[in-house]
C-alpha cells in the first residue's frame, strides 16, 4: 500500500507539477504493520502562498468501506432511520440540510486519536498523524462514491468536506486552515500508514500504540479522591437536592443570582430515573453519607430512591422523568408514551447496587426493582433482544431497534447475585447472546434517550458493565473475550492527547487536559465523565485479563474528571462542588476552551460514585489513581 502526497490550494483544488514545490518522501518500516512516511516540502514561489499538504491512500478492495474515526465516525455514522441530524455517509448523496455525503473531512480535535481508519473487502488501511504540526491543526477525510474511489486521507492542516457540522440539525459553510508558506520555507512532516486485516477490531493494536506514545506524565487533578468526594457530595446536596418532593434536579446554573437562590429560575427542576440523574446518583449520595456518618446526605440519598420506587407506571416499570410542573411522565422520546430500556435497566440496576448496599431494608425499593425486573423478563423476546422503547400504559415493546436494551443483561446479572432466582441469569444469558453481534460487528448504539440508534460513548459504557456483570455470574471465556471487546470500543472515544486552546480561554488558563475525556458521540461532541460509571467493571477486567490496559484507562479518565470541581464558591465563576457536563475542545455547540456554565446532577453524581467505588473497595485501592 501506498500513499500519494500533493499539495492543495487553500480552496483546496490540487496544485499539479508546479516548480514552485517540491516534496522529497522517504517511507520505512517502523513496526508490525506500520510504515512511517516521512516528507521534505518545500516551496521556491516568489510569493507568499496559502496552502495545505495532503497524503491520501486507497481502501483495500472494491467493496463499500466501512470507516472509523475514533469518538467520530463509525461505518455509516448513523442509521437512516435515526431523527438526530449529524454527519451521515451514503454513496453517491450530498445534502448539507439532511447533514449526507459520501465524502467527509474533519478537523483533528474532533476525534479522540487523530487517525483514521478504513477496511474494504480485501482487508483495512489507516492513517495517524499528531492533532498537531508546523502548519497547524490537522484533518482527517474519508470518501468513498460514484465519481470517486474509496479513500481516506490528511490534510495539513485541515479542510472540512463538503460543509462542516457544529451542533445544529444542517450542514454549514466549512471550516478550513491553510498555512502561509514564504518564499524559501520548508517543512518536514510525518504521518504513520498502517496495514491492516480485514477484521474491523484490528483497530485496537494501533489504538494502543498511539496512546502508548501520547502518553505523558500523568494527568495531575485539582484534588484528590477524598476531597473530590466531599466536594460532589456536597455540590449535589446543596445544589441539585430538593426536599419536597425529593428529587436532584438535573442542571442548576453556576450564576445563582441569575437562577435566584430563592427559587428554580434559570435551573432545570427535572429529574431522570437514571442517566441524567436519579437512582445511581441518590445511590451515590447515600453511600457517601453511611461512610462518613452525614445523616443530612443519608436522608437525601434515601428519600430520592424512595420517591422513584414509590411511582410506578401501570406497566409496572419507572417512569422516565418528573418535571415540577407536571410531574411523573415518559422518556425523552417523540413516540407518546415511550419509556426508553437503558434509562429504566439502568435505573433498576442502581435500585439492585443500593439494595445491596443498604445495612437496612426497604420493602419498596426491594418491590420496584423486582417489579422492573419481572417487565423486562415479559418484554424479552426468543431472540433474548430486551426491547428498547416500550408503552408506559400498556406496556407493549414500542421498538427492537438498536441495543439500548443491552443494559437489561447488566441488571439482570446483579438482580442474580441479590435475589438468587435463576430466571435472571438466564435472561442475562440470553441477552448477552443477542447483543454480542452488535459489540463485534462494531455497531453498538441507541444508549442516550437524546441520540437514539447512533453510536456513542454511553453504549460502551452499558456493554462492559453487561459483560463484565454477565461473568460475574458466569464465567465463560465467551462473555470475557466480549467484555474485552467492549471496553476495546469503548475506548475509541477516550482521548489520547491534549488538545490545544487559544491561551485567552477558560480551559488553556486553567491548564485544562483532554488526556482521558471521553467525547460524547459523533452527534455531541464534547467531553464528558460519564464513563466513570464503569470504573469498577474496568479495572476488574485488567484482573481478568492480565492486562492492565482496561485500569490505567480507568484511572485516566478519573484524573481527567478531577478537573473543573469547584473547590470554593467563586472557583471559575462556579459554587463549591458544582461541575458541568460540557468540556469544549472543538468547534460545536460552543467555542474550543469554553465550558458550559451549568452544573449537571450525572456530572457530579459519577465523580462521586467513582470516588465511592475506589475509596471503599479494598481491590481498587492499591492501584494509582
Amino acid at each position: 500500500m501506498r500513499a500519494s502526497v500533493g499539495v492543495e490550494a487553500a480552496d483546496g483544488s490540487a496544485i499539479v507539477e508546479s516548480p514552485d514545490w517540491s516534496i522529497d518522501v522517504d517511507v520505512t518500516e517502523a513496526g508490525p504493520g506500520e510504515s512511517v512516511v516521512r516528507l521534505l516540502v518545500r516551496y521556491a514561489g516568489d510569493a507568499p502562498a496559502d496552502a495545505r499538504v495532503r497524503v491520501e491512500v486507497p481502501v483495500p478492495g472494491d467493496g463499500p468501506p466501512h470507516w472509523l474515526i475514533p469518538g467520530l465516525f463509525y461505518g455509516a455514522n448513523r442509521d437512516a432511520a435515526c431523527t438526530r441530524l449529524y454527519p451521515r455517509y451514503a454513496p453517491g448523496e450530498l445534502d448539507a440540510e439532511q447533514l449526507v455525503a459520501d465524502r467527509w473531512a474533519f478537523r483533528a480535535d474532533r476525534a479522540a486519536t487523530p487517525a483514521i481508519f478504513a477496511w474494504g473487502n480485501n482487508g483495512g488501511v489507516a492513517l495517524s498523524v499528531d492533532a498537531l504540526t508546523p502548519l497547524g491543526l490537522s484533518g482527517l477525510g474519508l470518501g468513498a462514491g460514484p465519481d470517486h474511489p474509496a479513500g481516506i486521507w490528511i490534510s495539513l492542516p485541515y479542510r472540512e468536506e463538503p460543509f462542516s457540522y457544529v451542533g445544529e440539525p444542517r450542514g454549514v459553510d466549512a471550516l478550513a486552515d491553510s498555512h502561509r508558506w514564504m518564499p524559501g520555507e520548508s517543512h518536514q512532516l510525518h504521518v504513520s500508514l498502517w496495514n491492516l486485516s480485514a477484521d474491523r477490531h484490528s483497530y485496537a493494536r494501533v489504538l494502543r500504540a498511539l496512546r502508548d506514545r501520547s502518553a505523558h506524565p500523568p494527568v495531575i487533578p485539582w484534588v484528590d479522591l477524598a476531597e473530590a468526594a466531599e466536594l460532589t457530595a456536597y455540590g449535589l446536596w446543596r445544589w441539585h437536592y430538593r426536599e419536597d418532593p425529593a428529587v436532584l434536579i438535573e442542571t442548576a446554573l453556576f450564576d445563582r443570582e441569575l437562577a435566584g437562590d430563592l427559587g428554580d429560575r434559570g435551573d432545570r427542576p427535572a429529574m431522570h430515573v437514571a442517566w441524567v440523574s436519579g437512582v445511581p446518583y441518590a445511590h451515590a449520595l447515600l453511600r457517601h453519607g453511611r461512610r462518613t456518618s452525614n445523616a443530612a446526605y443519608v436522608d437525601a440519598g434515601a428519600a430520592v430512591i424512595d420517591h422513584i420506587t414509590a411511582n410506578l407506571t401501570p406497566a409496572g416499570t419507572f417512569f422516565g422523568t418528573w418535571y415540577a410542573d407536571s410531574g411523573w411522565k415518559q422518556s425523552w422520546t417523540p413516540v407518546p408514551g415511550g419509556l426508553h430500556a437503558r434509562t429504566l435497566a439502568e435505573a433498576t440496576l442502581f435500585t439492585v447496587r443500593a439494595l445491596a448496599a443498604e445495612p437496612v431494608a426497604h420493602p419498596a425499593w426491594r418491590a420496584a426493582a423486582l417489579s422492573n425486573l419481572e417487565f423486562a423478563l415479559a418484554a424479552q423476546d426468543a431472540e433474548g433482544n430486551f426491547g428498547s422503547l416500550y408503552h408506559l400504559d400498556s406496556g407493549e415493546v414500542l421498538s427492537r431497534r438498536g441495543a439500548a436494551g443491552l443494559t437489561w443483561v447488566g441488571a439482570m446479572a446483579e438482580a442474580y447475585i441479590l435475589f438468587g432466582d435463576d430466571r435472571f441469569r438466564e435472561a442475562a444469558r440470553r441477552g448477552g447472546s443477542y447483543y454480542a453481534t452488535f459489540v463485534r460487528n462494531e455497531t453498538l448504539c441507541g444508549a442516550p434517550e437524546d441520540v437514539d440508534l447512533a453510536p456513542t460513548s454511553e453504549d460502551g459504557y452499558a456493554a462492559v458493565l453487561a459483560y463484565v456483570g454477565l461473568h460475574r455470574i458466569d464465567p465463560a471465556d465467551e462473555w470475557l473475550d466480549l467484555a474485552r471487546h467492549a471496553a476495546d470500543w469503548m475506548l475509541t472515544f477516550r482521548y489520547s492527547y491534549d488538545v490545544h486552546f487559544a491561551p485567552q480561554t477558560i480551559l488553556a488558563r486553567y491548564n485544562f487536559h483532554t488526556r482521558g475525556a471521553d467525547q460524547a458521540s459523533p452527534s455531541n461532541q464534547h467531553l464528558h465523565n460519564y464513563g466513570l460509571i464503569c470504573t469498577a467493571e474496568l479495572a476488574a477486567l485488567s484482573s481478568l485479563t492480565d492486562d492492565q490496559t482496561y485500569a490505567t484507562a480507568a484511572a485516566d479518565h478519573l484524573r481527567f474528571a478531577r478537573q473543573f470541581i469547584a473547590r470554593h464558591d467563586g472557583d471559575f465563576n462556579a459554587r463549591r462542588g458544582m461541575l458541568t457536563e460540557r468540556f469544549y475542545q472543538t468547534t460545536c455547540f460552543g467555542p474550543p476552551g469554553a465550558l458550559l456554565t451549568l452544573s449537571h446532577s450525572w456530572s457530579i453524581g459519577m465523580l462521586l460514585l467513582a470516588c465511592e467505588d475506589v475509596l471503599t473497595n479494598p481491590k481498587l485501592t492499591t492501584l494509582d489513581w
